[in-house]
């Protein structure tokens, strides 16, 4: 297929156009360097395309005729040789002494230089000339060198010099551009190109981005051995691409023409995918021969030797340095790497190597595989692949199920969605009930955050009755895992049979990681509900417990059990401290799975804390987090926040853009549909259009039947309440009111009470002395050390109920406060409100001062005064809840926006 825009590489076809579009005037060059399949040939290409009126002279460097000196050269130059005739006599003998093979001594290079300048020159007197050289470094060097020298020395010819070529070479003088990978929306872009009229899914896009590596030819070959059920997301894509494919055959035969001993040592670099050098450097000893052997497949582009690693630079290459060497080199190779890995930390990988080269069942070896995964921390990749090889070794079919099942649990951990579906594919029709009851836990956790929830809870009920005679921790998890599909399809009255069937799994004697998942289930059942009085001390105990975990049961899944319950009883900076830290060892331990879940958890008591900058980045993370990993139920609840959190500052633009971003929903009362109705709610708010909000909101869930978005109709709470309030829906807004008093009167939570005496004062009647009342006692109730915002909200109703009330002096005190504290948190909507309000109140306002606090963010503007203060990065992280490598990110900004340099600076601009 020919396509006729690439992808990526914009920059560089601009250029090469201005390079045309001067030659009426001046010459030019261009050297154009990527690896292969990068797009260099296709830049070649794109320039022949665009050289109306000029005579073009193209030639390729052919590793053939490497050792034939001026061999390129001839074969460029051979068009225009008639023209040789107009070069100086002793000039035209030097040319064509060596371009009939003679060669060129080496004081006769400049005059040889200089007659293909001139010939060049010649040739472009009646049209401009495009001279292009695709995969200079490739051919004979005396051809790069003389090239090279032309292209230093245009600026008089009406001559066009482009370049290509994949290894740095040093060609100096001539304007460079390096082609950089492909970036997710340019690998999408060609995906759509590639496979018009059959586009694939949104996580087999992503998957084949991955796996080609910003490479756009991989991207092809990838796409072109796409199968219909791979390319709906039904199959799982290929890793990398595939051998056979023109990338595939440009490296094999890059790889041919090593030398023996180079070939020998990178199908040893291939096989250890650790990649450490000292490995490399024992086994090419034993070998008999040396690690610097590599060197002509780093200058081939091959493969990269440094300090700490030996990495290919396009995953495709091991593959194909795999399979081009025979099945016997292969598993002499495997038992050498093995026999040099000794000690106990390099059990697993010695194992693995052992395992390569086994050739048959191997019960022993098998087992050793199982421990040695079992001890890999942090390395769940490995693992699974170790498991995987474990379960083809067994000669016990029970084992091999379970070891495949685990193998399938380490894929999903590393955050391989698509490896984990094919391992659980591979399990025999019948299987121990243990066995089944994992595989159906594995199978409902990977539906949930990225299937069909509904299916997901069918799937994980079913699979906590299977385990719950043999492991009633793993059924308790299942179980957590099905309230959760329950809460994120809307179907909260589902949770009443979660809670009954873990009900007997409860011991008195439970250790507290099983002891957690009992009280959470139960607090959460209780909560959703609305008994209160039995939630509260089951979710505080599943917070406690939470915070005392330690070894094995310190796991991310528990931690963010806790931090749920922690946001379901409102102890807000208890839950942000526990989805922190689920987040911090996921990433230590490598589980990217848990990541977006944590930091969802994040992002919420974020929001609760006030702190909205900081949730918009755990959003983002999450987000980016989800959408590698292949979790789109999950991506798509990060979208969600991002777009309240976006509408909650007015911002109207980003706000749409996330719910763009979500694109249609087949789940009505799913998650992420009710965040981006709360979103667009707020935005009607913002825009004056009360009723629209009203209906929007109260659309959210029916808290008495249990169905819809119990949980996000509550946080949403105050804004039905205040859209209500003003088209005089004092109906609506109770009922929702009633459920928001019931939960934040049971919390000891002063910001939650604070919102639902801001809410009383809404519904009381204007001008009366109890929405007065109400409105001060959420004054005194909002925390002074966080939650800025609502404060600021909560001064500006105040201001505009006094205002209303023809009381524009005492209005105005806390129109100013909300304007004051609208401005330092950048909120300029609400400013604005504020503003118009007190010009409503009587008072001349003008624009805001740009001071220095003005000029930053809410959460920038409290670091900084922190500092001023005199406390350290690591003082502000404790009390900020944030890691010292926040702080620091933040500081910088800090100054640059204020344009100084140091701290003592910072307090005096703020004194």
């Amino acid at each position: 297929m020919q396509l006729t825009v690439l992808r990526g590489r914009a920059d560089e076809c601009a250029a090469i156009r201005r390079l045309l579009g001067d030659l009426p005037v001046v010459g030019g060059a261009l050297l154009v360097q990527g690896e292969p399949g990068s797009g260099r040939s296709a830049l070649v290409d794109y320039a022949h395309r665009h050289a109306e009126g000029c005579t073009v002279l193209a030639g390729t460097g052919l590793p053939e005729e490497a050792g034939l000196p001026y061999a390129g050269l001839q074969r460029l130059l051979d068009p225009v040789l008639d023209r040789a005739g107009a070069l100086p006599e002793q000039q035209r003998r030097v040319l064509l002494r060596a371009l009939a093979g003679a060669g060129c001594p080496a004081h006769r290079r400049l005059a040889l230089s200089l007659a293909v300048l001139g010939l060049l020159a010649a040739a472009a007197r009646e049209r401009p000339l495009l001279c292009t050289m695709d995969d200079v470094d490739r051919g004979d060097p005396p051809t790069a060198e003389v090239l090279a020298f032309v292209a230093r020395r245009l600026r008089r010819a009406r001559v066009a010099v482009l370049l290509t070529t994949a290894a740095d070479v040093p060609l100096g003088g001539i304007a460079r551009h390096r082609l950089r990978p492909l970036d997710d929306r340019d690998s999408a872009a060609l995906l759509t190109d590639l496979l018009a009229g059959r586009p694939p899914a949104p996580p087999v896009a992503a998957a084949l981005g991955a796996a080609a590596g910003g490479n756009p030819q991989a991207l092809v070959d990838l796409a072109e051995a796409l199968t219909p059920g791979q390319s709906r997301g039904e199959e799982p894509v290929p890793e990398t691409p595939p051998p056979d494919g023109r990338l595939g055959r440009a490296y094999r035969a890059r790889l041919d023409r090593l030398p023996a001993d180079t070939r020998r040592v990178l199908l040893l670099a291939a096989l250890d995918e650790d990649g450490e050098p000292a490995t490399l450097v024992r086994a090419a000893r034993v070998a008999g021969t040396a690690v610097e052997a590599l060197a002509p497949a780093e200058l081939a582009g091959l493969v990269r030797v440094e300090p700490r690693r030996v990495t290919f630079p396009q995953p495709l290459v091991r593959a194909v340095v795999r399979a081009a060497a025979p099945l016997a080199e292969r598993r002499a190779a495997h038992l050498l790497l093995a026999g040099v890995l000794d000690g106990a930390g390099h059990r697993l990988r010695r194992a693995g190597h052992l395992a390569d080269a086994a050739q048959g069942p191997d019960p022993a070896l098998a087992a050793e595989l199982e421990q040695a995964a079992a001890e890999c921390a942090g390395a769940s990749t490995a693992a699974s692949a170790a498991l995987q090889r474990a379960a083809e070794l067994s000669d016990d079919p029970v084992r091999a199920a379970a070891r495949l099942v685990a193998a399938a649990r380490y894929a999903w951990s590393a955050g391989r969605a698509h490896r984990a579906r094919l391992l659980l594919g591979g399990l025999p029709g019948t299987v121990d009930a243990a066995v089944a009851g994992r595989a159906g836990l594995l199978r409902g956790e990977l539906e949930l955050r990225a299937g069909r929830p509904r299916s997901a809870l069918t799937t994980l009920l079913a699979a906590a009755d299977a385990l719950a005679g043999t492991d009633r921790a793993l059924a308790l998890g299942a179980l957590v895992r099905a309230g959760e599909a329950a809460c994120f399809a809307g179907d909260q009255y589902r949770y009443a049979d979660v809670a009954r069937r873990a009900e007997p799994l409860r011991r008195p004697d439970d250790p507290p990681a099983t002891e957690l998942l009992s009280c959470y289930v139960a607090g959460t059942a209780a909560t959703l509900r609305g008994d209160h009085e039995q939630a509260g001390p089951a979710l505080r105990r599943a917070v406690v417990l939470g915070g005392q975990l330690t070894g094995p049961a310190l796991t991310p899944s528990a931690l963010t059990c806790a931090a749920a319950a922690g946001l379901l009883v409102a102890v807000d900076g208890a839950a942000h401290r526990l989805a922190e830290r689920a987040v911090e060892l996921a990433r230590e331990r490598g589980e990217l799975s848990a990541l977006p879940r944590a930091l969802e958890l994040r992002a919420a008591a974020e929001y609760w804390l006030g702190r909205h900058d900081a949730a918009v980045e755990s959003s983002r993370e999450g987000l980016r987090i989800a959408r590698d990993t292949g979790q789109d139920n999950w991506a798509a609840v990060h979208l969600g926040m991002l777009a309240v959190l976006a509408a909650v500052r007015a911002d109207r633009g980003t706000s749409l853009r996330r719910i763009r971003e979500l694109g249609e929903d087949p789940g009505g009362h799913s998650r992420p549909r009710a965040l981006a109705q709360w979103a667009l709610a707020v935005l009607d708010l913002v825009d004056n259009r009360p009723a629209a909000a009203a209906a929007r909101l109260a659309a959210l869930a029916c808290p008495g039947t249990g169905r819809g978005q119990v949980m996000v109709l509550v946080m949403a709470t105050p804004y039905l309440v205040e859209a209500a309030a003003a088209v005089a829906d004092r109906p609506a807004a109770g009922a929702a009111l009633a459920v928001f008093d019931r939960w934040a009167s049971s919390t000891a939570s002063p910001s939650r009470r604070a919102l639902s005496a801001r809410c009383h004062g809404l519904l009381a009647p204007r001008g009366s002395a109890e929405a007065e009342r109400e409105f001060r006692t959420a004054l005194r109730l909002h925390p002074t050390d966080a939650g800025a915002f609502e404060r600021a909200r909560t001064e500006l109703l105040l201001g505009r109920e006094l205002r209303r009330s023809r009381r524009p002096r005492a209005a105005r005190e806390h129109l100013h406060a909300a304007r004051e504290a609208f401005t330092l948190l950048g909120a300029a909507t609400w400013a604005e409100q504020a503003t118009t309000e007190l010009r409503a109140a009587g008072e001349s306002v003008g624009p805001p001062e740009a001071s220095a606090a003005r000029l930053l963010t809410g959460q920038q503007l409290r670091i900084a005064q922190l500092v001023a203060e005199g406390a350290t990065n690591r003082e502000i992280a404790a009390r900020m809840f944030l890691s010292t490598r926040t702080v620091d990110h933040h500081l910088r900004n800090i100054f640059h926006r204020l344009n100084i340099r140091s701290r003592t600076e910072l307090a005096r601009a703020l004194s």
